[in-house]
This record gives C-alpha cells, sequence and structure tokens, in this order.
C-alpha cells in the first residue's frame, strides 16, 4: 500500500472541520470526498456503492511519505538538575519481557551524535551501563549474569568521576535454587568524564541518531520507581531511596519519579525537590502490578503504593503524529451519513471514514447508530497472519487482503485489542489517530462466513444500503458520539438501530441508551454479540479506548490477576455480564455461540403467533423458513448468534419469536462464559445454546426492542433485489418502530 491515512475525527456536524493526514509515497494523489453506501465487493450482492460528494477539498495534493515512531516511553526535559552530572547513580525496579531482544534502554541521558552521557540499557540479556565522553568514546560495563524474563529485578547502576569506577547492582527478587543472585559488578573505566548533553531523560528507550533521531532500544517490560542521584549512593541509601526521598538524601536526590502517581494521566510524576515531572509517550500500560504487590488488593486505587509499575512496549502507538494535508470544513447541505474521504493515486487507493451528524435541531426521527467503539477494539487486527486459532474457528482458510498483508509487514501501525504485543502481552489499548485499515470499504476479513467474508464495518454498510434502496430518511451517529453526549444524542430519534456487531460500550454509552429506552425510546438490535465488554475511553486524549479482558469472555488473551481495573477511569473491567449488565438486560438477548463457516435459517416459535408480534410478521407465512440466504454463509444467523434468557435479564414479557437453533454446525461452539467445567457436546448440533433467537417486547412510555440477534442478518437483506422475508420483517419492524402510536401490553 503506497497511499494510507487518518482523520482528526470520526465525525463532525455541518460547519465543523475534520482535518486529514496522508502518507503518499508517490509524487501526488486525489483526494474525493464520498458518501458511502455499501462497501461489499461480493457480486452477489449490491456491490459497491457510493456517490462522490463536490466539495473543495476535491483535488489533487502533493505526495509525500509521513511514518509512525511506535514504540512507548516517559519524557523528562532537560532542566539544569539533569546537566553537567559527573558522578551519579541510576536506580529502578524492574520486569523484562524480552531480556535476549536486542538493546533496550531503561533509563537513558544520552545523546548519541557526540557518544554523550550515560545509558542504563539491556545489552545481550544483561544489565549494562554504556559511557560516552562526548568526544566519540564509549565504555560499557555489563553483569555476569542474564535477566529473566517477567522476574523482578532491583537494578542499579553508579559512576564515580573521581576513582573512574562503575558498580552494577542485579538483584533478583525471587530466590531460585539454580539461579545464583548476580550481586554486584565493579569495575573502573577508562574514560576520563562522561560527557554532559542537553538531551532528555527518557525511560523506556533512546535517541539514536544525528537531530533527534530515531528511536532505539525500545524496552519491553516494566518499570517501578526509578530514581537518579548526583552522586555515588552506598546500598543501604539506595534501598531507602526505593520508598521515598528521606530528609538526608534530598540534596543528593535529582529525581524520584512515582508512577503510582497520575495512573489515568499521561503525567509522570517526580516526588524530589527538583519536581522533574516528564510525560508519558506512546501510551505505555498504567495500573499495572509493582513489584511489591502483595495480592491482597486488586484495585489499583485502593492501594495504588502496590501498582507503581508502567509496562512499556516497543509496539505501543498512540497518536501517528503526521501533518495535516488537506481538510475538510462539513457543508452546510451536507445530509447527514456515512462518507470518507477517497485517496486514489493511479492504482492505489485508500478510504478514510468519518461520519457527517446532523445540525442540531434537524435530527430525523431515525438514527443508525454506528459501532465505532467495537472497530477500534478491532482495529488493524492481525487474526489472519497471527492467529492459525482463526482456520479452525472458521473451518476454511483465512482470506488475505492487501490491507491485511501490509499490516503484517507494517507492524508500526499499531495492533487491536485482540492482538498481543511483540512482547506476548495483551494489547489493552487501542487508538483511532492512525490508519486503520480494516475500516475500510472493499476490505475482505479474515472472519466472516462463506461468500462476503465481512465483519464490522462493512457488515454494517450492508444495513446502510438497506436504509437507502427502502427511501428511509435517516441519520447517522456513532457510540463515541454517544459517550460523550449521552441521552441528549438519542433523544431528538423515534428509532435507533444498532450495528451488526457493537460490542464495545462504556459505562456513559450503556446508561445513555438504557435512559433512552426507560423514555419511550425503540431500539432495533440489528447484530450480536452486542453490549458485551466494559471500555473505557481516556479523560484527556481524544480517540484513546482500554479494554481490560478479566475473569471470562471470548478472549484472544487474558489480563493478568490484580490488572482488572481500566486505568483510565478506575472502573473494573471485563464483560459487563460479570456486573449485574448482561447483554439481555439491554437487549432480550445475549451472546450464546459463535461459529464462521455457514449460517443458518430461523423458524418461527409460537411466541411470533401472539397478538402483540402480528405487525412483525404481516406477509410471513406460518411455516415459512426465514433467511435461509444471505451473502454471509448462507444464511440470516451466523457468525456470532445471541439467545434469551431470563436469568441473565431477559424481560419475562418478553416474545422469543424464533430461532436458529439446530441449524448450525458444530463449528458453533457455545460460548465459554457458560462453561463450569469444558464438556463434550459444545457444538451445533448437539447443544441447546447454540442458537440466536429473535425477540420482541415493550419497554416504559410506548418503546420497544426488537432484536434479530445475529450479525449475518443484516447481510441477508439484498437477497433477491431486497425482496424477501429477512427484509420484509426489518421492514416492518421499522415501519411500526416509526410510528408514534406507543407500544402496549
Amino acid at each position: 500500500m503506497k497511499i494510507t491515512g487518518y482523520a482528526d475525527k470520526i465525525s463532525a456536524r455541518p460547519g465543523e472541520t475534520l482535518q486529514f493526514m496522508v502518507n503518499c509515497e508517490r509524487p501526488r494523489y486525489r483526494a474525493d470526498i464520498v458518501r458511502l453506501v455499501c462497501g461489499d465487493l461480493n457480486p452477489e450482492g449490491p456491490g459497491i456503492r457510493e456517490h462522490v460528494v463536490p466539495t473543495p477539498a476535491n483535488k489533487s495534493y502533493k505526495g509525500r511519505s509521513q511514518t509512525i515512531e511506535s514504540g512507548s516511553y516517559v519524557l523528562i526535559s532537560n532542566s539544569p538538575p539533569l546537566q553537567d552530572l559527573k558522578s551519579f547513580t541510576v536506580q529502578a525496579m524492574l520486569w523484562p519481557t524480552t531480556p535476549d531482544k536486542g538493546s533496550q534502554a531503561i533509563v537513558s541521558k544520552w545523546q548519541d551524535r557526540r557518544r554523550s552521557g550515560f545509558a542504563l540499557v539491556i545489552q545481550a540479556g544483561r544489565l549494562t551501563l554504556q559511557l560516552g565522553d562526548g568526544k566519540g568514546n564509549v565504555e560499557v560495563v555489563s553483569t555476569n549474569k542474564q535477566l529473566l524474563a517477567r522476574q523482578w529485578y532491583f537494578v542499579a547502576a553508579s559512576y564515580d568521576a573521581e576513582t573512574r569506577r562503575v558498580t552494577l547492582y542485579q538483584e533478583p527478587q525471587t530466590d531460585y535454587p539454580t539461579v545464583a543472585d548476580a550481586g554486584r559488578t565493579r569495575k573502573k573505566i577508562q574514560l576520563e568524564r562522561v560527557g554532559s548533553n542537553q538531551s532528555a531523560l527518557m525511560f523506556g528507550a533512546l535517541r539514536a541518531g544525528s537531530g533527534r533521531g530515531r528511536l532505539d532500544q525500545k524496552f519491553n517490560g516494566k518499570i517501578d520507581g526509578p530514581r537518579l542521584a548526583n552522586r555515588v549512593l552506598e546500598r543501604a541509601e539506595m534501598e531507602q531511596l526505593k520508598r521515598g526521598v528521606p530528609a538526608q538524601l534530598q540534596r543528593s536526590v535529582v529525581g524520584a519519579w512515582d508512577f503510582s502517581q497520575d495512573i489515568s494521566a499521561t503525567r509522570v510524576t517526580d516526588t524530589s525537590p527538583n519536581r522533574l515531572h516528564g510525560e508519558t509517550v506512546n501510551m505505555p500500560a498504567r495500573g499495572m502490578k509493582g513489584h511489591n504487590w502483595n495480592g491482597e488488593s486488586m484495585d489499583w486505587k485502593q492501594t495504588p503504593e502496590q501498582y507503581g509499575a508502567i509496562h512499556f512496549h516497543d509496539d505501543d502507538v498512540y497518536d501517528a503524529g503526521w501533518e495535516v494535508d488537506f481538510a475538510l470544513t462539513v457543508p452546510a447541505d451536507l445530509k447527514s451519513g456515512l462518507y470518507a474521504a477517497r485517496l486514489r493515486s493511479g492504482s492505489e487507493e485508500d478510504y478514510i471514514p468519518f461520519v457527517v451528524k446532523p445540525a442540531k435541531g434537524k435530527e430525523k426521527k431515525l438514527a443508525f447508530l454506528l459501532p465505532t467503539a467495537s472497530y477500534m477494539a478491532y482495529a488493524n487486527e492481525h487474526m489472519a497472519t497471527n492467529a492459525g486459532l482463526i482456520e479452525l474457528l472458521s473451518g476454511r482458510l483465512a482470506p488475505l487482503d492487501k490491507n491485511s498483508l501490509f499490516l503484517n509487514e507494517h507492524r508500526e501501525y499499531g495492533g487491536s485489542c485482540y492482538d498481543s504485543h511483540s512482547d506476548g502481552s495483551g494489547v489493552c489499548y487501542s487508538s483511532r489517530l492512525r490508519p486503520i485499515l480494516n475500516m475500510r470499504p472493499k476490505h475482505i476479513s479474515a472472519l466472516g462466513g462463506d461468500g462476503s467474508s465481512l465483519w464490522q464495518f462493512n457488515a454494517d454498510t450492508h444495513i446502510t444500503d438497506w436504509l437507502e434502496t427502502k427511501g428511509y430518511d435517516f441519520d447517522v451517529i456513532t457510540d463515541e458520539d454517544l459517550h460523550y453526549e449521552g441521552l441528549a444524542l438519542l433523544k431528538p430519534y423515534q428509532v435507533i438501530l444498532s450495528g451488526t456487531h457493537p460490542e464495545y460500550h462504556s459505562l456513559q454509552m450503556w446508561d445513555a441508551m438504557k435512559a433512552y429506552q426507560h423514555q419511550g425510546g425503540r431500539l432495533m438490535y440489528m447484530g450480536a454479540n452486542g453490549w458485551y465488554w466494559r471500555v473505557a475511553f481516556h479523560p484527556d486524549c481524544p480517540g484513546l479506548m482500554e479494554v481490560r479482558r478479566n475473569e471470562g469472555g471470548i478472549r484472544t488473551w487474558a489480563a493478568d490477576p490484580g490488572e482488572y481495573y481500566h486505568s483510565f477511569t478506575g472502573e473494573y473491567g471485563g464483560l459487563w455480564r460479570n456486573q449485574g449488565r448482561a447483554p439481555q438486560v439491554m437487549l432480550g438477548t445475549g451472546f450464546s455461540a459463535q461459529g464462521f463457516d455457514i449460517s443458518a435459517p430461523y423458524r418461527r416459535l409460537p411466541g411470533s403467533f401472539d397478538a402483540r408480534a402480528a405487525f412483525i410478521f404481516a406477509g410471513i407465512g406460518k411455516d415459512e423458513v426465514i433467511g435461509d440466504f444471505g451473502l454471509i454463509g448462507g444464511g440470516a444467523a451466523g457468525l456470532e448468534i445471541d439467545r434469551a434468557d431470563e436469568r441473565l435479564g431477559t424481560p419475562p414479557h418478553t416474545l422469543v419469536l424464533a430461532t436458529s437453533q439446530g441449524g448450525h454446525t458444530d463449528i458453533y461452539l457455545v460460548v465459554c462464559e457458560e462453561l463450569l467445567v469444558t464438556t463434550p457436546g459444545l457444538g451445533g448440533t448437539e447443544n441447546e445454546l447454540v442458537r440466536a433467537d429473535m425477540v420482541f417486547y415493550e419497554t416504559p412510555n410506548g418503546g420497544a426492542v426488537w432484536s434479530s440477534s445475529s450479525i449475518a442478518w443484516a447481510g441477508s437483506l439484498s437477497h433477491n433485489h431486497y425482496d424477501n422475508n429477512v427484509s420484509r420483517i426489518t421492514h416492518n419492524v421499522l415501519e411500526r418502530f416509526l410510528d408514534p402510536a406507543p407500544f402496549v401490553r
């Protein structure tokens, strides 16, 4: 891919401006604003449907290369206390995760061009102090014992300018019979002095090369309680300094950084009198267990002193930091909808999707709620290239498009919350301030059933395509907007349509949707596995979301015990179900099974013949099979499917209208949160929990909920030129939901 890009916002109202950042390795490219209707390439479906929208932004632009600098670190700006250190001591608690993965900086005050300063690093798996005199001369001193991965160490290094003696401490905090304590290493070096420089102090990386230089020697693992002193400290003094800054050491301490403070911010606090506060860059993980965590408390808010570690990764990324190439001020007459900046240069193409929200006071009766939080959770996932498990889950080879292949080669574009970092720890933060190449029309997912391999964004365009084709006048809003605007965003609408896979929700989003229902709003749940994981958004950094995968649920990695609380907000993470808010409470159904081969049809149940449901099945035969066709797996019930369950919160007056039970293969399996003991008989031909239940029920103040309970449902809407029973049922429900007459039981 020679051209990629992203926008500074996911949505904007008329009169607001979006900025677009583009990397183009060709001399020029053309940008056009297009209204997206359908993004599915499958020739059996509607095909790609987009309309160019004339705007001043539509024109040719000069291409330029913009790169992403991945890897997290802490930056402490240069200041007098950091300059001209002659003798010094640097120390920290260290939990390396890839000690054998090349050189990695722990604490550095290093200028590469002049080879000046110091850097405490891991080199060849050993603790090493690197010193330069500023004249090109460099010496290194290393311990004689390799660091073990995922073990806590006390590490320290001192340099005595008078004696030119270096002392290193590498002390494991756990005693193993076969692992000798490396203890201390002493060596006299030849350098006459350590050169001073104007470089910043950094934790977790250093800069190499001239000028600003490139980020280098990126560290994987946790650092807790780094300290810097302006003289050689005795070992007993180092121990005192681990616990704070005693009065007798205040004049000697340059900085004593406490990562247990400001956990929810990017700020890093120095508790020494010098107040050399810093900032995290590229969002290393916080709210992480420190070296002194004893397991008595699982909540960092209760015992913050035990959560003084930051977990750095060499592949962290928050904001790609590209410069702006062009901007769009949304025209006043541009209708609400799903749009994109389409970028083309020769045969190269990329899209940057965004939403145009309605102007305030001009909302329509119907809104499609785009599940952008779920897009962020899956942003740039590497399932096709990282996880052979995908082929077992789907019973077929994983399709690979150019986006997947590009992401496999360009890990600096960052991973999804389904990926693991290069050190094996789970990716718990995801940002939209980077190109998200699987949030694109024409993208082919590694997931998805036979036929259209659609997942997330493209699958949701089946809904916008149906709405456009049926002539509905609708707005598009995003769940990120819902997080920030709450109930006020939903209040103007009589009907909300969900996306096909609205899996991730913050507390603000959850509460707003529930309040909307209680005030008479109507919700059409067009998918499955919705309202499943709890997420948090960063209070200060836009476009940044956090997931903690704890306790249970379908997941590709698990949070370590003690790290279940979001660092951004302090809220408990994991499944909403485990916090008394199962999806059945919101939707009448909740995640029950998944499989990725072929989809199944629905068959009517007695509830569909209740007079309350008559409007739903108008024009549908008594014994008619529903949805034995479709672009996703050949049926309307597939990929991930939900069931009704009063024990989990399905309202007792709910009508279960139809079910796909008995129609699924054994590729479909019951979700793991249902299991207490693993047993045979979990597949679709054997287990009653493998089913999609279509439901309907009334809510307070004349509202109602209808749930399809299948991700594949929307993929059946366009069958036979939209003349089919899936389309008809959806149309019947929407027409009645748009009728202001209240629902009454």
